[in-house]
């Protein structure tokens, strides 16, 4: 007798079987090359990048750590240089620093074409099994603004493939899962060297759009994202991403090895990658640096880039690769938020907003930048990033969550601080739970992640009626 488990697994895999030759034939039979050939598609550029990538190995022993950087608040005022907290000996910066310039040499002056859709804008994201839920509410919330953007949703592999999330529910949404594997197994081994973080990038190479906004899983616009593409800064500027809470911590190392001066600690902050702004017609070199960096970034590049500080990752990454190909950037200026509420050992906060580009680069073009003091109106929050813990509402409402109070009992998450709350407009926190709630009894059964879990639906329906009803 088979058991309903086996079921329901057998049932995915058979979906996801039946499913292979629909996927390759959208991954390589309706991309367009940046240079007009439509021959090749992305296991041909694979084929030809995973060389260079491995090529300009860093040859060395990775960098040892001597203490993590303090993640310290961003001080504009701030004007000592970021010490420098990793060990290396000479003879392995200048293997580093060789292999760094082999790898910028061939991508500067042959690069391998990327294959996309010309002129086309999209959505980007990598979720797993445990994110897809998450990424449906998002996708939900950015649809009620009114944008159509079609998405792409990057897995690793089969396994990750969610089979009624990916066949049925996307599609309605206006979005597709694209198995990373099907791509990367065009060099035999090459999906072996990479994971988490590095996905990022690879995702927006292997995307079928030209013009991108990558997004988490966990996180979406509180306005059409389309504007932002027809106006300035990302109209000539390529490159839009927005500040982490933190202040820069690159070691002096890094500027070394990419032949680099160090910059000032007070220019920007650090980068907060859960949401990205990127041409790939203007940005193609950043975007081939930028997944060097994360191909060997776990031992090498994120040390280097974050030297243990909060969120060590892919997050820096983007700008170094832009900043050593001298091509153009804009990093929203307007300090990120956090958004929660206070308990009674202080406050808790759950999820981060960022603020409008084109606000905050009309309000720097006139001098205005607030975090150095201008009395400025703020710029509109624009992204909700509801990072932690994930509103996934099977896991949502654990003990001491952002959802549960000290007694037990139900309570909004985001009721502090009262003036960002008031900057939106609208009561978002009551929308957010209408698409956690439909999306907790549309997957219920259904998704592979919640498999063997019930009351999922029922549990978020108590929730709404409680807390909004």
């Amino acid at each position: 007798m088979t058991r309903p488990g086996q079921q329901f697994r057998r049932r995915n895999i058979f979906i996801a079987l039946g499913l292979v030759a629909i996927a390759t034939w959208l991954l390589s039979g309706s991309q367009s090359s940046q240079s007009g050939d439509t021959t090749t598609g992305h296991e041909q550029f694979w084929t030809d990048f995973y060389p260079l990538l491995t090529a300009a190995a860093p040859n060395c022993d990775p960098p040892s750590r001597i203490a993590n950087a303090e993640s310290a608040g961003f001080d504009p005022k701030n004007t000592q240089p970021v010490a420098n907290l990793l060990q290396m000996t000479d003879e392995d910066v200048t293997k580093m620093k060789q292999a760094h310039t082999t790898f910028v040499k061939s991508v500067r002056q042959d690069p391998p074409p990327l294959h996309y859709k010309l002129g086309t804008r999209g959505l980007v994201s990598t979720a797993g099994p445990s994110y897809m839920p998450v990424l449906v509410i998002s996708l939900r919330m950015l649809r009620r603004t009114g944008s159509e953007l079609p998405m792409e949703v990057f897995l690793a592999d089969w396994t990750e493939y969610d089979g009624y999330t990916c066949q049925v529910v996307l599609p309605s949404l206006n979005a597709q899962c694209v198995v990373l594997s099907e791509i990367l197994d065009a060099v035999p081994g090459s999906r072996d060297k990479v994971a988490k973080y590095q996905y990022k990038p690879l995702a927006m190479l292997f995307s079928s759009f030209e013009e991108i906004l990558f997004l988490d899983a966990d996180a979406f616009p509180l306005q059409k994202p389309e504007s932002i593409f027809s106006n300035e800064p990302f109209k000539s500027r390529g490159l839009v991403t927005f500040p982490d809470f933190w202040g820069p911590t690159a070691s002096p190392l890094f500027y070394q090895i990419a032949s680099l001066e160090q910059p000032a600690p007070n220019i920007r902050q650090s980068t907060e990658s859960g949401e990205v702004f990127v041409s790939k017609r203007t940005h193609l070199r950043t975007l081939l640096l930028c997944a060097y960096y994360n191909f060997w970034g776990p031992n090498y590049y994120y040390p280097l880039l974050s030297q243990g500080a909060a969120g060590e990752g892919d997050k820096e990454t983007f700008l170094a690769a832009a900043m050593v190909l001298n091509e153009p950037f804009y990093q929203v200026s307007e300090p990120i938020r956090a958004l929660g509420r206070h308990k009674a050992d202080g406050f808790s906060g759950s999820t981060m907003i960022q603020y409008n580009p084109i606000e905050d680069y009309a309000l720097t073009r006139k001098g205005e930048w607030r975090i150095r003091g201008s009395a400025a109106p703020a710029p509109a929050p624009f992204i909700i990033h509801a990072n932690f813990p994930k509103f996934n509402p099977a896991t949502i409402f654990h003990e001491n969550g952002p959802v549960i109070k000290e007694d037990g009992s139900y309570t909004r998450a985001w009721l502090a601080p009262e003036d960002l709350i008031e900057a939106f407009g609208a009561d978002v926190e009551r929308q957010f739970w209408e698409e956690i709630r439909w999306t907790a009894c549309a997957l219920e059964g259904k998704t592979i992640s919640w498999e063997g879990k019930t009351g999922i639906c029922d549990r978020a329906t108590g929730y709404w009626h409680q807390v909004f009803g």
